[in-house]
């Protein structure tokens, strides 16, 4: 292979042929004389003809060089030179192209894939055999494994089905198959690590994969550069509102995170905005809902990334249960500090459920999850009669002993009452308080461990039967039942035969009181509570992308008591995971990526020597050999009809050889062939600063802008191009982009007579100082700069753009008009001109909308969207769009509220 700069050929032996070119002409040099036609009227003519020397007549120069032209583009065609190669990997031997293919990839998994794609170009040219190395371990349980060497191109089959996966790498595991692999394969080879940049598990893991890919000879590492890497763990629930987190690897500048709540079908029910500090690795917002919009929410997202990092599901242990109290004496009381009878139940469920307080009337008249009776006894009556009713629909009674309820027990309890209580010292009494035994298998208690401390001194006893060993969620140290439970209809009445506040007891006075009351409460809303141990069965999955599906061949059941920390791995990956009754939301739980794996941090130091390629923004290589062979091939037609027009054969001479001419002239110059449509066609423009990176930038944001505007409307802009005002002419173009650098000089009097007729004939010039957002030192200068430029340009009186204008609603409705930044102020003309259909001419603001907009050649986007990330990228593109359809037709969005006038007008 040779390089020549920016040429590649990946055939050079071919360019051998190019010194014979000579031999060629000389070879080309004579050819046959073309016939001519001679009458013979009479001897006498052939007698006065002198008899002519006969020589070989000379091919005409230009026709040589014609020739050796058609003949050199042949032979540089089949070199098969290349523009742009990408720089492959050094080193000798194969090629090992190691990926981390964990979580952490997924957000920019196609920039990742085309780095990859480059390389393979890269060593297909070379001849070089490679190999394929994954860190994160397969949905099947197994290793990470190196591929044996193979070609190039059967390589990229295998990278175009890849797809990343829900849980970390393993690079313990990946360096461990390295030092496999090279007992086979002693001898030196190149590599190319396309990285997460994330610590995963022991802070040296990254750093020793890095040293045994460097040690087979050269190692090049793609990685991105500015984008951070973001990890959604799950929410916590308090009294209004859930409290989203956020863990990040930090930026220099401050940004933003978007997460979104949804339902199962994917609906958005609210969206909270994050703010993250510079150098900020954690932040947390608050989403308020209100409590019957939050039981609808099923997960959490973040805005504009892809990943199982990016989704948290929200099962039933997330859900916010509306739970009525009623006390059984005076509610002035109940509240009472230390002794009231719902003083207790309101501060452990308040964190959790959603307390309301009334009548049974009241309360049942709302949709209730849990009813809560302290020491108040349920009379016969319409009361007991709603309160079976709703029982039997499925709500959850729970009841607390007392004083009243041991002189008058009811109908409404799981077990038979004895009359009066059992306490310290009276008749049905113990020597010394009794704690409580261990919670039986069955139980929802089931795990919780009971504090020695906890001790019952008063209690109600349950009437014995044979029933009342099932019907025992707890009991003390000597057997006797302390919380009971009957199945009523869809619902279920659960019985505390203690008090519920610390007059019988010290329960009240535990944190295992809150524990026993949160459980409750889960189990109101169908969570199962006694699954102890008990394995659930995964049932709906994440992928790498964080979309639900089938479960991976090689998910396992988990525990259910590890549930909420377990690590995801592919015996475990993140989803849903339940015991199998019918998909049911209430008898699932989430195993969410966020809670099993550790906060991102940026990856240890490279080893010395590593060459570092930024990911994202890879160009496309330009294969050249099918253009230059098809020059040669239409220079050989001329060449074909010159030489008949030299032979006569060609019945018309002049016109053939026109036409000859003229088809030669658009063979090898195809640009003429456009120029004459460029008028014809409507393009954007941008004005060139001089500043060849941001010239750059302008001419990819409009290639961008203009293929977005192309694919989502009818309107077909043909590609972009620099102007230079007072030189080019500007009639031909509807809007021009104009990027102000703080070098920015102050144009011309040809160029302000220019720009001053391109607004006054319904042009529009968007000048973006691009520094709004950005901090200081991105574009330092350019409002001063913009000073410069419009000093003598007939600029209209401008006001902030107004939440009616055109600009919002033009082809898109939008709340705002961001770019590659957000936050600022775009300013338009204040005043209405009807002599210009009210279109403002000048447009300013300062969001860099051109780098929002930019592709490169792969049709990637090599600058990130701050703080809002791909949905501040969709907006941006909507801006543009509307801008383009201002340009293109005016106020006309803005006339339509003048309609129903003119119908009216014209009805009469």
């Amino acid at each position: 292979m040779l390089t020549l700069g920016a040429l590649t050929f990946a055939a050079p032996w071919l360019l051998l042929a190019l010194p014979a070119l000579p031999v060629l002409w000389w070879l080309l040099r004579i050819t046959p004389p073309a016939p001519k036609r001679q009458d013979f009227p009479a001897l006498r003519l052939l007698r006065d003809m002198p008899a002519p020397e006969e020589t070989p007549a000379r091919t005409p120069w230009w026709l040589l060089a014609l020739r050796l032209a058609a003949a050199a583009l042949m032979i540089l065609g089949l070199a098969r030179p290349i523009w742009g190669p990408g720089t492959g990997a050094g080193g000798d031997g194969p090629l090992l192209i190691a990926i981390d293919d964990g979580w952490a990839a997924a957000a920019d998994w196609p920039d990742r894939m085309a780095a990859a794609e480059a390389e393979l170009d890269a060593a297909a040219r070379e001849g070089r055999r490679t190999a394929l190395l994954l860190t994160a371990p397969p949905a099947l349980p197994d290793a990470p494994r190196i591929t044996g060497l193979m070609p190039a191109e059967e390589l990229r089959g295998r990278l175009v089905a890849l797809r990343p996966k829900p849980w970390a790498p393993d690079r313990a595991a990946a360096q461990a198959a390295l030092a496999a692999w090279r007992t086979q394969h002693p001898g030196g080879f190149g590599a190319l690590y396309v990285a997460d940049g994330i610590e995963h598990v022991e802070a040296d893991a990254f750093r020793p994969l890095a040293e045994a890919l460097a040690a087979g000879g050269a190692l090049t590492v793609a990685r991105s550069e500015g984008r951070p890497t973001r990890l959604l763990p799950p929410p916590r629930a308090e009294a209004d509102q859930l409290v989203i987190a956020l863990r990040t690897t930090p930026l220099p500048v401050a940004s933003e995170a978007v997460v979104l709540a949804r339902t199962g079908d994917g609906r958005t029910l609210a969206r909270a905005a994050i703010p993250v500090p510079a150098g900020a690795t954690e932040a947390e917002a608050a989403l308020p809902l209100p409590i019957e919009i939050r039981n609808q929410v099923v997960r959490l997202d973040l805005d504009g990334v892809a990943g199982a990092n990016a989704t948290v599901l929200l099962d039933e242990r997330f859900r916010r249960r509306p739970v009525g109290l009623i006390a059984g004496g005076e509610a002035t009381a109940a509240d009472v500090p230390l002794i009231g009878e719902l003083f207790y139940l309101d501060r452990a469920l308040a964190p959790h459920a959603e307390l309301r307080r009334g009548s049974v009337d009241e309360l049942l008249a709302r949709r209730l999850s849990v009813l809560v009776l302290a020491d108040r006894p349920v009379d016969p009556g319409s009361e007991r009669d709603q309160l079976i009713a709703w029982i039997e629909a499925g709500g959850t009674l729970i009841r607390f002993a007392g004083p009243r309820l041991a002189e008058s027990p009811d109908g409404l309890l799981p077990v038979p009452l004895r009359a009066g209580e059992r306490q310290l010292g009276g008749a049905l009494s113990w020597e010394r308080p009794q704690a409580l035994a261990p919670f039986p298998d069955g139980s929802p208690f089931q795990g919780l461990l009971p504090p020695p401390e906890v001790t019952v001194e008063r209690q109600v006893l349950a009437t014995p039967s044979a029933q009342l060993s099932g019907r025992t969620w707890a009991r003390l140290a000597d057997g006797t039942p302390l919380v009971t439970w009957e199945t009523r209809g869809a619902g279920r009445i659960v019985m505390f035969h203690v008090t519920a506040n610390a007059e019988w007891s010290s329960l009240p006075l535990s944190g295992l009181f809150v524990d026993m009351l949160r459980r409750l409460v889960a189990l109101s809303a169908g969570v199962a509570g006694n699954e102890g141990e008990a394995p659930l069965a995964p049932m709906e999955t994440l992928d790498g992308f964080g979309q639900l599906g089938p479960p991976p061949p090689g998910a396992q059941p988990v525990s259910a008591a590890r549930v909420e920390a377990e690590a995801p791995s592919p015996q475990h990956p993140p989803g849903w995971y339940g015991s199998g009754r019918g998909g049911e939301a209430a008898h699932r739980r989430a195993l969410n990526l966020g809670a099993g794996v550790p906060a991102p941090r940026p990856a240890a130091a490279l080893p010395p020597g590593t060459a570092v390629r930024a990911i994202g923004g890879v160009p496309a290589e330009r294969d050249l050999g099918p253009w230059l062979l098809a020059a040669a091939m239409l220079l050989l037609v001329v060449d074909l009809l010159l030489s008949l027009l030299l032979r006569g054969v060609l019945a018309r001479p002049r016109k053939a050889l026109a036409g000859a001419v003229l088809l030669g002239l658009v063979a090898t110059t195809p640009a003429l062939a456009q120029d004459g449509g460029e008028a014809l066609a409507t393009r954007l423009g941008y004005v060139v600063t001089g500043d060849a990176q941001v010239d750059e930038v302008s001419r990819a944001g409009l290639v961008g802008l203009s293929d977005f505007v192309n694919r989502r409307t009818a309107a077909a802009l043909a590609e972009p191009v620099g102007v230079q005002p007072g030189q080019d002419d500007l009639s031909f173009f509807p809007l021009l982009y104009w990027p102000v650098t703080g070098e920015s000089a102050q144009p011309g009097a040809n160029a302000v007579a220019a720009l001053n007729g391109f607004m006054r004939n319904g042009g529009i010039i968007l000048f973006d100082t691009r520094d709004e957002g950005s901090g200081e030192g991105y574009a330092p200068g350019s409002r001063a700069a913009l000073r410069r430029l419009t000093r003598d340009l007939t600029v209209p009186p401008l006001a902030p753009v107004p939440e009616d204008h055109v600009l919002k609603r033009a082809f898109y409705l939008l709340p705002e008009l961001p770019g590659r930044f957000a936050g600022g102020t775009v300013w338009v003309a204040r005043d209405q001109d009807r002599a210009n259909d009210s279109v403002s001419p000048v447009i300013i603001g300062g969001h860099d909308w051109a780098s929002a907009w930019a592709i490169d050649a792969r049709g990637n986007n090599p600058y990130a969207a701050i703080p809002g990330g791909t949905r501040q990228r969709v907006l941006a593109y909507r801006f543009g769009t509307n801008l383009v359809m201002y340009a293109l037709t005016g106020n006309y969005k803005g006339d339509q509220v003048h309609v129903p006038a003119i119908l009216e007008r014209l009805g009469n």
